[in-house]
């Protein structure tokens, strides 16, 4: 059976101090760098050996990602980095802090924002610009609901992961807490309305083991101390 784990980025700056981030840029903590390690660390005992790997064009996914294939001796890998895992274009949120929204707007605005299936953040008024996606041609947005990252993640796991997995080979996900949801939605068939319920803490790999023609047998909510919850 082909093997499929989901792992979001270690700790990040902006997730030790509660800021919005979206396509922005930055760093990992020191606890994020120590989550990538025990990913690692965990995968190495279970012996799992990977054919690809994927992650987004955030730096902080990628030196995730780093880790955790160098904790499992894996480094030699192909490595494929992709925008359309990044995380979700939280807009004209991005740099705020998500209480002092709250605040503003109220818990049940901000719910909605950060965990609704359809709802999309405040557009920023003027997009931004870099460079790391002028070679792709890719406009980026000026904010995203769960639906349009979803949207634009599919293609590249309808491409790029499921005929690997098809073809028998293990892959490995290293990307963000709302393109992880957005693909988690996808396999697991969740409603539209039952997606809030859905976390992807920092750190805590999710494995799927899937049949020859991909439909799920297992999926594994891989623990730190060696136990795992199985929800086959």
């Amino acid at each position: 059976m082909a093997k499929l784990v989901i792992v979001r980025h270690g700790q990040s700056q902006a997730n030790r101090d509660n800021i919005f981030t979206g396509w922005t840029d930055v760093p990992l903590t020191e606890k994020g760098i120590e989550q990538g390690q025990m990913v690692g660390d965990e995968l190495a005992k279970m012996g799992i050996q990977f054919d690809d790997a994927h992650t987004s064009y955030m730096s902080r996914a990628i030196k995730t990602m780093n880790i955790i294939l160098d904790r499992v001796d894996q480094l030699y890998i192909p490595v494929y980095k992709t925008w359309r895992l990044n995380e979700r274009h939280y807009g004209a949120l991005s740099g705020l802090n998500k209480a002092k929204v709250k605040e503003k707007v109220g818990a049940e605005q901000l719910h909605r924002w950060r965990r609704g299936y359809s709802e999309i953040p405040p557009k920023l008024k003027h997009r931004q610009h870099e460079r790391r996606y002028d070679r792709l041609g890719v406009k980026m947005p000026s904010s995203e609901s769960l639906a349009m990252t979803q949207k634009r993640l599919l293609p590249y796991w309808q491409d790029q992961i499921a005929p690997r997995l098809l073809d028998g080979k293990n892959q490995l996900i290293v990307a963000h807490g709302s393109s992880l949801r957005a693909l988690i939605k996808y396999l697991d068939q969740i409603p539209d309305d039952q997606i809030d319920k859905v976390e992807v803490p920092n750190g805590k790999p999710i494995m799927y083991e899937f049949d020859p023609v991909l439909n799920i047998v297992k999926k594994t909510f891989i623990t730190m101390d060696g136990e795992k919850n199985d929800n086959s």
